[in-house]
């Protein structure tokens, strides 16, 4: 059975975008974005809200002649993962592998989860909400900016308790922080 995972970069207080809607200060180095390469190259599935779609489609049509080797080889990571994309108004998507669902089912992702050969990846606070509050997330894979941006759209739920259990860490030269949590709930 796959594991669901909900990975992301949040600041020290535990944001993903500041007050303002800005993530710009999360933007990974190279070493840092080498390594989140090695992670996401797992999956086999992405499952996105609109906003992180949004965020997220760009990797289809970058120009990469003259990128870093982490990026183009995020670029093809996400080219060859398969996409949900959750949406009540998004009537076509623009990036390959992708489909739109117009609802979040936690049975749907369920089964899934069963079938699929591959880990899946949930992004974005408010669709990993849905499936945190359901029950469905097997680990949390968080790298930790070193940045404190005092409010704005929180990484994790409020009004979820569980137990975790820390099965890997690493520091970067950077100062970020990567945590790799499994759900013991």
């Amino acid at each position: 059975m796959a594991k669901l995972i909900y990975s992301g970069i949040t600041s020290l207080d535990g944001y993903i975008a500041d007050r303002k809607g800005n993530f710009d200060w999360s933007a990974p180095d190279e070493e840092v974005h080498t390594f989140i390469n090695r992670n996401e190259g797992l999956l086999g599935t992405f499952l996105l809200g609109r906003h992180m779609y949004d965020v997220m489609v760009w990797w289809e049509t970058l120009p990469l002649a003259d990128e870093s080797p982490a990026m183009q080889d995020f670029a093809r990571i996400w080219k060859e993962a398969d996409k949900v994309v959750y949406s009540t108004t998004l009537d076509a998507v623009s990036s390959t592998r992708t489909r739109i669902e117009r609802s979040f089912d936690p049975e749907a992702v369920r089964q899934l989860k069963e079938t699929a050969d591959r880990d899946i990846s949930v992004a974005g606070p408010v669709l990993a909400s849905h499936a945190i509050k359901a029950g469905l997330v097997d680990e949390f894979h968080v790298y930790v900016m070193p940045m404190i941006v005092g409010g704005g759209k929180q990484f994790l739920p409020d009004d979820v308790r569980l137990r975790v259990e820390l099965l890997e860490e690493r520091r970067f030269a950077s100062g970020v922080v990567y945590l790799r949590y499994r759900n013991r709930s």
